[in-house]
């Protein structure tokens, strides 16, 4: 047994939660592209890496939607509700934090 359930149920939890992952992830992505512009994210994305917590929570079931959603909420609370734009969100996820410009 693996936190109280059985490895078959683990793991079906851990497979579900990166099929949903993929779908909220995919979704997200339509959503900013549709917004951005797929040329104008290609031009302004930086290469800030993911975090460790990040890349490991691929094996906690259901964290890396959770994670997505974190970013959606971040992107509506944060930027659009305080004016800012989808693109200076995309700038905010891919630069590092000491190098973000605005245009």
């Amino acid at each position: 047994m693996i936190i109280g359930m059985f490895e078959q149920d683990f793991v079906a939890y851990i497979i579900f939660g990166l099929i949903l992952n993929f779908a909220f992830s995919i979704l997200f992505g339509v959503y900013l592209s549709k917004n951005i512009g797929m040329q104008e994210m290609i031009e302004s994305k930086g290469d800030k890496e993911q975090s460790v917590f990040v890349q490991l929570s691929l094996f906690v079931p259901y964290a890396k939607m959770m994670i997505t959603l974190y970013r959606v909420a971040i992107l509506q609370i944060y930027f659009l509700n305080k004016g800012y734009s989808y693109k200076d969100f995309w700038i905010y996820m891919t630069h590092e934090s000491n190098s973000t410009s605005h245009d």
